[in-house]
């Protein structure tokens, strides 16, 4: 058997690794387009309108709510291998289109709002299958580590991939950055092409009846920990996680930065990503603690950041806030899933990604608005006071819930 340490033990399952590789050429290429399009949006097709960012971010992760009836059935009912591909081909062909009309010059806000939707409805389908589909790929007893790992691959190439986009953008301009992107797909289409099919452990299978997504998300309201999860994933979704309007603005209008230092900030924030989701690889099992601590240090994060006086002392404050984000998104992955019957488990998951990402549609606006009309530092303070919301809702949850139900078990 392949000698590996502890911390990366999914990767001694081959599967795991084939996928493993494929994902993270795919993810560097996903982190150049997010880069180039708050770009594209921010400096060539306005004029720094931080609301226009908003606006896409709003179409972009919008059906992740809007389609929520349907697409954790998805993920619950159908091939999750078969449908990845679906939505990863989907995807990639997305993105060509739109480096085809940005390299040719023909694009225009518009386009982009219009391509910022489709994508958001390929990544609706695709998210909660993609993250339930890692339990096929390790079983649960390795879930948690897999997790965190996917974690770590995705902040390793989002270490790499807005570096890349800026020095893209500077030298060929924003349509190529778009153009790598679709190509990157085929990485994981081959690697979901080549794996060992035999060697999967494939979940409980839902069957198609009325009622499937009421039934998933009474289920889920039901129990005090998942429903204090999604109460706190929807202050920090909603709010917090709004760092492509939080680090363009201040990159641009704060310290007057250009492509390349706004592709370094991305870069910084993504090494105290990577660094959150190396620790959540180390750690054996997910305990709801962990949330409590992860979103009191993004408020405090994100305070810290709307008050930084320079560029690099802002970047410091990155760093904080990327382990924080990682520790609440991670742990709150792993306790869903693991504490979530199989055939019940693809649901729960498209609920808990529709109330992270699907609250985009509300917040970023007004995150925009707000850095458009009293500065980036306020939009940071209202990122700021959603994570400390969040963690008040956490200690409250803690102080109610017997200590078993705070762990995932075993």
């Amino acid at each position: 058997m392949l000698r590996i340490p502890r911390v990366f033990r999914s990767l001694r399952n081959v599967n795991y690794r084939i996928w493993a590789v494929g994902a993270f050429v795919s993810n560097i290429g996903t982190w150049v387009q997010r880069t180039a399009q708050d770009w594209l949006v921010l400096t060539e097709l306005t004029h720094h309108d931080a609301s226009a960012v908003g606006l896409v971010m709003a179409l972009q992760f919008g059906p992740q709510m809007l389609l929520l009836p349907w697409t954790g059935f998805a993920a619950d009912h159908f091939n999750q291998r078969r449908l990845l591909m679906v939505t990863q081909a989907a995807m990639g062909l997305l993105a060509l289109a739109l480096g085809v009309l940005t390299v040719g010059g023909i694009v225009q806000l518009w386009h982009v709002y219009v391509f910022a939707f489709l994508f958001g409805c390929a990544a609706a389908f695709d998210a909660p299958v993609r993250q339930t589909f890692v339990a096929e790929l390790v079983g649960e007893r390795d879930l948690h580590n897999a997790v965190a790992l996917n974690s770590t691959s995705f902040n390793a190439a989002r270490l790499i991939g807005p570096a890349v986009s800026g020095l893209v953008i500077a030298a060929t301009g924003t349509g190529w950055a778009f153009l790598i992107n679709g190509a990157s797909f085929v990485g994981v289409l081959i690697s979901l092409a080549t794996l060992r099919v035999a060697a999967l452990r494939p979940n409980a299978r839902a069957h198609r009846r009325k009622g499937n997504f009421i039934a998933g998300f009474r289920y889920a309201w039901g129990r005090p920990d998942l429903r204090a999860i999604l109460v706190m994933l929807f202050l920090i979704g909603t709010f917090g996680l709004n760092f492509p309007i939080f680090i363009s603005t201040m990159a641009v209008t704060v310290f007057h930065a250009g492509a390349r230092g706004y592709g370094v900030l991305s870069s910084i924030m993504a090494l105290g990503s990577m660094a959150g989701a190396f620790l959540g690889a180390v750690r054996t099992a997910p305990r709801f603690e962990s949330l409590l601590t992860g979103a009191g240090v993004f408020g405090l994060g994100c305070a810290l950041a709307a008050i930084a006086p320079g560029y690099w002392s802002f970047a410091a404050t990155l760093v904080i806030i990327g382990v924080a984000a990682l520790t609440v998104t991670n742990t709150s992955n792993s306790l869903v899933q693991l504490s979530t019957p199989p055939e019940m488990r693809g649901r729960v998951m498209a609920l808990r990604v529709g109330v992270a990402l699907g609250g985009t549609p509300i917040g970023a606006p007004i995150v925009g608005w707000v850095a458009n009309s009293f500065g980036p530092r306020w939009a940071l303070a209202v990122g700021a006071t959603a994570g400390l919301a969040s963690a008040l809702v956490a200690l409250l949850a803690l102080l109610a819930l017997p200590r078993h139900e705070t762990r995932a078990p075993s």
